[in-house]
Protein backbone atom coordinates (compact mmCIF):
# COMPACT_ATOMS: atom_id res chain seq x y z
CA UNK A 1 0.00 0.00 0.00
CA UNK A 2 1.65 3.29 -1.01
CA UNK A 3 2.11 5.62 1.61
CA UNK A 4 0.73 8.82 1.66
CA UNK A 5 3.31 11.77 1.35
CA UNK A 6 1.68 15.17 3.29
CA UNK A 7 2.48 18.07 1.96
CA UNK A 8 3.36 21.06 4.41
CA UNK A 9 0.30 23.40 5.74
CA UNK A 10 -0.15 26.18 3.05
CA UNK A 11 0.00 28.95 5.99
CA UNK A 12 -3.21 31.14 6.06
CA UNK A 13 -3.32 34.71 4.93
CA UNK A 14 -2.77 37.32 7.41
CA UNK A 15 -5.50 40.31 7.38
CA UNK A 16 -2.95 42.57 8.50
CA UNK A 17 -3.27 45.20 5.71
CA UNK A 18 0.76 44.74 3.40
CA UNK A 19 3.03 47.86 3.73
CA UNK A 20 4.31 49.08 0.74
CA UNK A 21 6.96 47.67 -0.16
CA UNK A 22 5.85 44.19 0.79
CA UNK A 23 3.16 45.17 -1.76
CA UNK A 24 6.02 46.02 -4.32
CA UNK A 25 7.85 42.66 -3.30
CA UNK A 26 5.11 40.30 -4.03
CA UNK A 27 4.04 42.20 -7.52
CA UNK A 28 7.90 41.82 -8.57
CA UNK A 29 7.30 37.75 -7.63
CA UNK A 30 4.13 37.65 -9.41
CA UNK A 31 5.85 39.35 -12.64
CA UNK A 32 8.38 36.84 -12.91
CA UNK A 33 6.28 33.65 -12.43
CA UNK A 34 3.99 35.25 -15.09
CA UNK A 35 7.47 35.26 -17.41
CA UNK A 36 8.57 32.16 -16.67
CA UNK A 37 5.28 30.72 -17.45
CA UNK A 38 5.16 32.55 -20.49
CA UNK A 39 8.80 31.28 -21.50
CA UNK A 40 7.67 27.61 -20.87
CA UNK A 41 4.45 27.91 -23.35
CA UNK A 42 6.51 29.23 -25.73
CA UNK A 43 9.33 26.42 -25.55
CA UNK A 44 6.43 23.87 -25.86
CA UNK A 45 4.81 25.28 -28.67
CA UNK A 46 8.00 25.76 -30.94
CA UNK A 47 9.03 22.09 -30.19
CA UNK A 48 5.26 21.08 -31.36
CA UNK A 49 6.17 23.04 -34.41
CA UNK A 50 9.13 21.92 -34.56
CA UNK A 51 7.64 18.05 -34.51
CA UNK A 52 4.88 18.59 -36.73
CA UNK A 53 7.68 19.90 -39.89
CA UNK A 54 8.32 17.16 -42.87
CA UNK A 55 11.56 15.49 -42.39
CA UNK A 56 14.12 17.92 -44.81
CA UNK A 57 16.43 15.62 -47.21
CA UNK A 58 19.12 16.20 -45.20
CA UNK A 59 17.73 14.47 -42.32
CA UNK A 60 15.85 11.84 -44.15
CA UNK A 61 17.20 8.25 -43.76
CA UNK A 62 19.27 6.89 -46.74
CA UNK A 63 17.52 5.45 -48.89
CA UNK A 64 18.40 0.98 -49.01
CA UNK A 65 18.52 -0.67 -52.16
CA UNK A 66 15.48 -3.55 -52.65
CA UNK A 67 16.55 -7.20 -51.43
CA UNK A 68 16.44 -8.31 -55.05
CA UNK A 69 19.20 -5.92 -56.24
CA UNK A 70 21.42 -6.42 -53.31
CA UNK A 71 21.12 -10.37 -53.55
CA UNK A 72 22.12 -9.56 -57.44
CA UNK A 73 25.26 -11.50 -58.36
CA UNK A 74 27.74 -11.95 -61.73
CA UNK A 75 26.78 -14.58 -63.58
CA UNK A 76 28.70 -18.04 -63.65
CA UNK A 77 28.60 -18.36 -67.17
CA UNK A 78 28.67 -16.08 -70.41
CA UNK A 79 28.42 -18.49 -73.17
CA UNK A 80 30.62 -21.49 -72.79
CA UNK A 81 32.98 -19.33 -70.71
CA UNK A 82 33.45 -19.76 -67.15
CA UNK A 83 33.60 -16.48 -65.43
CA UNK A 84 35.95 -14.89 -63.09
CA UNK A 85 32.41 -15.31 -60.38
CA UNK A 86 32.59 -19.02 -61.31
CA UNK A 87 36.68 -19.65 -59.96
CA UNK A 88 35.71 -17.57 -56.41
CA UNK A 89 33.63 -20.18 -55.72
CA UNK A 90 34.38 -22.37 -52.23
CA UNK A 91 33.08 -25.35 -51.31
CA UNK A 92 33.34 -27.54 -47.83
CA UNK A 93 34.77 -30.86 -47.94
CA UNK A 94 33.56 -33.96 -46.30
CA UNK A 95 36.97 -33.83 -44.46
CA UNK A 96 36.33 -30.35 -43.23
CA UNK A 97 38.67 -28.21 -45.29
CA UNK A 98 37.81 -26.10 -48.20
CA UNK A 99 37.86 -26.66 -51.72
CA UNK A 100 38.32 -23.55 -53.65
CA UNK A 101 38.01 -23.13 -57.40
CA UNK A 102 40.31 -20.82 -57.77
CA UNK A 103 43.22 -23.58 -57.03
CA UNK A 104 41.37 -25.46 -59.72
CA UNK A 105 42.09 -22.62 -62.61
CA UNK A 106 43.92 -23.19 -66.03
CA UNK A 107 43.47 -26.78 -65.54
CA UNK A 108 41.30 -29.40 -67.60
CA UNK A 109 38.89 -30.60 -64.90
CA UNK A 110 36.26 -33.14 -64.87
CA UNK A 111 33.37 -31.71 -62.48
CA UNK A 112 30.45 -34.66 -61.45
CA UNK A 113 27.33 -33.69 -59.73
CA UNK A 114 26.05 -36.93 -57.73
CA UNK A 115 24.47 -37.90 -55.05
CA UNK A 116 24.67 -40.85 -52.76
CA UNK A 117 20.62 -41.34 -53.24
CA UNK A 118 21.63 -42.14 -56.67
CA UNK A 119 21.92 -45.53 -57.78
CA UNK A 120 23.48 -44.75 -61.30
CA UNK A 121 25.72 -41.67 -59.80
CA UNK A 122 26.78 -44.45 -57.21
CA UNK A 123 27.48 -46.67 -60.11
CA UNK A 124 30.08 -44.09 -61.82
CA UNK A 125 31.74 -43.65 -59.27
CA UNK A 126 34.72 -46.27 -59.70
CA UNK A 127 35.23 -45.44 -63.90
CA UNK A 128 35.44 -41.61 -62.41
CA UNK A 129 38.24 -42.44 -59.88
CA UNK A 130 40.03 -44.85 -62.41
CA UNK A 131 39.77 -41.61 -64.82
CA UNK A 132 41.53 -39.60 -62.40
CA UNK A 133 44.18 -42.20 -61.71
CA UNK A 134 45.06 -42.38 -65.33
CA UNK A 135 44.63 -38.55 -66.65
CA UNK A 136 45.80 -36.57 -63.66
CA UNK A 137 49.52 -36.74 -65.06
CA UNK A 138 48.17 -35.00 -67.58
CA UNK A 139 47.00 -32.54 -66.11
CA UNK A 140 43.21 -33.26 -65.99
CA UNK A 141 41.72 -32.66 -62.50
CA UNK A 142 38.35 -34.44 -61.09
CA UNK A 143 36.01 -32.84 -58.84
CA UNK A 144 32.67 -34.34 -57.22
CA UNK A 145 30.47 -32.05 -56.08
CA UNK A 146 27.75 -34.01 -54.13
CA UNK A 147 23.54 -32.99 -54.19
CA UNK A 148 23.70 -34.12 -50.53
CA UNK A 149 24.02 -33.66 -47.10
CA UNK A 150 27.64 -33.64 -45.11
CA UNK A 151 26.66 -36.73 -42.87
CA UNK A 152 25.24 -39.61 -45.75
CA UNK A 153 28.33 -38.67 -48.14
CA UNK A 154 30.93 -39.07 -45.35
CA UNK A 155 29.52 -42.36 -44.78
CA UNK A 156 29.18 -43.59 -48.34
CA UNK A 157 33.21 -42.39 -48.87
CA UNK A 158 34.03 -44.85 -45.69
CA UNK A 159 32.42 -47.30 -47.83
CA UNK A 160 33.56 -46.25 -51.37
CA UNK A 161 36.94 -44.61 -51.48
CA UNK A 162 37.95 -42.25 -54.30
CA UNK A 163 40.90 -40.20 -55.16
CA UNK A 164 39.81 -37.05 -56.83
CA UNK A 165 38.46 -34.32 -54.37
CA UNK A 166 34.95 -34.08 -53.26
CA UNK A 167 32.71 -30.81 -52.35
CA UNK A 168 29.68 -30.34 -50.31
CA UNK A 169 27.25 -28.49 -52.88
CA UNK A 170 24.56 -29.48 -50.87
CA UNK A 171 20.61 -28.96 -52.88
CA UNK A 172 22.34 -25.94 -53.62
CA UNK A 173 24.49 -27.78 -56.38
CA UNK A 174 21.30 -28.93 -58.24
CA UNK A 175 21.11 -24.65 -59.11
CA UNK A 176 25.11 -24.67 -60.20
CA UNK A 177 24.41 -27.89 -62.38
CA UNK A 178 21.37 -26.15 -64.30
CA UNK A 179 24.08 -22.63 -64.64
CA UNK A 180 26.20 -25.42 -66.46
CA UNK A 181 23.59 -26.65 -68.91
CA UNK A 182 21.71 -29.50 -66.86
CA UNK A 183 18.47 -28.84 -68.43
CA UNK A 184 16.65 -31.88 -67.48
CA UNK A 185 17.74 -30.94 -63.53
CA UNK A 186 18.80 -35.10 -63.13
CA UNK A 187 21.74 -36.99 -61.74
CA UNK A 188 24.54 -37.67 -62.61
CA UNK A 189 25.12 -34.53 -64.75
CA UNK A 190 29.13 -34.19 -65.96
CA UNK A 191 30.95 -31.44 -67.12
CA UNK A 192 34.19 -30.92 -68.68
CA UNK A 193 36.24 -27.82 -68.95
CA UNK A 194 39.25 -27.28 -70.89
CA UNK A 195 41.80 -25.39 -69.70
CA UNK A 196 41.13 -22.17 -70.64
CA UNK A 197 38.14 -22.31 -68.75
CA UNK A 198 35.41 -23.47 -71.27
CA UNK A 199 32.71 -26.06 -70.98
CA UNK A 200 33.64 -28.08 -73.93
CA UNK A 201 31.28 -31.40 -73.05
CA UNK A 202 28.21 -32.15 -71.07
CA UNK A 203 26.89 -35.74 -70.01
CA UNK A 204 23.58 -36.38 -69.11
CA UNK A 205 23.37 -39.68 -66.94
CA UNK A 206 25.95 -42.52 -66.62
CA UNK A 207 29.68 -42.01 -67.71
CA UNK A 208 32.73 -44.44 -67.81
CA UNK A 209 36.18 -44.22 -68.28
CA UNK A 210 35.79 -44.79 -72.07
CA UNK A 211 33.88 -42.08 -72.67
CA UNK A 212 35.88 -40.03 -70.03
CA UNK A 213 38.78 -40.85 -72.17
CA UNK A 214 37.73 -40.05 -75.66
CA UNK A 215 36.47 -37.00 -74.73
CA UNK A 216 39.55 -35.74 -72.69
CA UNK A 217 41.71 -36.46 -75.62
CA UNK A 218 40.03 -34.83 -78.13
CA UNK A 219 39.80 -31.27 -75.77
CA UNK A 220 43.74 -31.98 -74.75
CA UNK A 221 45.19 -34.00 -77.61
CA UNK A 222 48.50 -35.68 -76.33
Amino acid sequence: MTARRHLPATPALSATPLSASAQRGQARRALLITAGLGAALAGGWLAWRRDRQPTTEATAPSQVPPPAEMAASAPLIDGDQLTAAFWRQQFDTPQGTSLAWSALQGQPIVLNFWATWCPPCVKEMPELDRFHREFSAKGWKVVGLAVDGPTPVREFLAKVQVGFDIGLAGFGGTELAQTLGNTVGGLPFTVLIDAQGRVRHRIMGVTDLAQLSEQARRIQPG
